[in-house]
């Protein structure tokens, strides 16, 4: 299952810029675009986690001076940082013999830590574009609650009949396997109830002191866990917007578990009809709105949320070229917003304000809200420049 406009967007990428750095999560479908690339771009696939691959690299100066046409593709490049000074050195060798764009297809699982080596050994070389489990405009109306229950991971989503078994070995794989093999020290058992412990907090504000409380865990501990699983792109941490408003703002994140068919395999929801009788449905709901809005936003927006104490609050919030697009998610038919939602828009002055509700019909409100739906939402934020 390619997305031809996603591949469409590698390939020219790759006509600009020396290197393209694919972050996503494991198995969210990197390797099966990057070999979808190489149907149009002839290279060599090189995978670290292969004894063999990993033994071509045990002089990789001197591998990819033997490599001077053609593109190369390395997944798991997190696994070797060493590569990064590297790869710089050959990029400008290889610009100076006039081989400008095209070299390097670079995937990865981890997006901070990665993000880190190859900015500051690649910058200016480098183009990146993340890559996200199957979003609500990939779906049509009728998978939409599918999508929302099993989640975007291509394997969960498509195979109903294996969906929740294969969500729990992909919890258990990256606790057990992934986690040690990048250098990571903590207990499996450990890190899971952590992680579940995030579930059951959906959309909630990180308190570590509370979290690491409840499972014997110091407040610094548990800042490092909460680090570590959004440098995997397994949870966002949503920022709160601190432009002074003369209002006491709340200072902590807002935490999602970003996949929420990941959410509800911690949580042991297997269908629909759990997770409407589930105290977590509401948050799930606006973590799915939340992960898919961000996405169709242009890379250049930046998302937060917004909350005093007085009572203020803005559930999303994007900063998009000067304008800000106030949102604000609830899982009905028959949307009502609180007093809280337009003093807040007051409070910043939005630009764009929105409800998105879980109807299809868009249609004004008072105080210049728009209702709409998220493929509405989505939709019009794609049209953006």
């Amino acid at each position: 299952m390619i997305d031809r406009n996603l591949l469409a967007d590698v390939l020219q990428r790759l006509k600009k810029r020396p290197a393209v750095v694919l972050l996503g999560p494991r198995q969210v479908g990197k390797t099966t675009l990057a070999h979808a690339v190489m149907n149009d771009v002839s290279g060599v696939y090189l995978d670290l986690e292969s004894p063999s691959d990993q033994a071509k690299l045990d002089d990789p100066e001197l591998y990819f001076s033997e490599r001077h046409d053609g593109l190369t593709v390395i997944d798991e490049v997190q696994r070797q940082p060493e590569l990064f000074p590297i790869l710089r050195g050959e990029i400008d060798r290889r610009r100076r013999a006039g081989q400008v764009a095209g070299q390097f297809l670079l995937l990865g699982s981890a997006s901070h830590a990665l993000l880190a080596q190859s900015s500051e050994s690649l910058a200016g070389r480098v183009a990146y574009l993340e890559l996200t489990p199957i979003l609500a405009n990939e779906v049509s109306a009728t998978d939409l609650l599918d999508l929302w229950v099993r989640g975007g991971f291509p394997e969960a989503f498509l195979d109903a009949d294996e969906s929740f078994d294969w969500r729990l070995d992909f919890i258990r794989t990256y606790l057990e396997r992934d986690l040690p093999a990048l250098g990571v020290r903590i207990p499996a058992a450990q890190m899971r109830r952590f992680w579940t412990m995030l579930a059951h907090h959906q959309g909630q504000t990180f308190n570590a002191s509370q979290i690491g409380g409840s499972l014997d865990l110091s407040g610094q501990t548990a800042r490092s866990y909460l680090d570590l699983l959004t440098d995997l792109m397994l949870v966002r941490a949503l920022t709160p917007w601190s432009v002074n408003v003369g209002k006491r703002l709340v200072k902590s994140p807002k935490v999602y578990v970003r996949d929420t068919g990941l959410v509800h395999a911690l949580l042991g929801i297997r269908s629909l009809d759990e997770l409407l009788g589930h105290p977590v449905v509401g948050a799930s709901w606006e973590g799915f709105v939340i992960e898919n809005v961000i996405a169709a936003a242009p890379s250049h927006a930046s998302a937060h949320f917004y909350r005093t104490h007085g009572g203020a609050e803005i559930d999303l919030l994007l900063s998009i070229d000067e304008e800000l697009w106030a949102i604000e998610i609830k899982r009905s038919l028959s949307p009502k917003l609180s007093k809280g939602f337009f003093v807040a828009c007051e409070d910043l002055g939005a630009t764009h304000r929105f409800l998105v509700y879980s109807g299809d019909d868009s249609y004004p409100i008072a105080n210049g809200v728009t209702v709409i739906g998220l493929a509405g939402l989505t939709q019009r934020l794609g049209q953006l420049p």
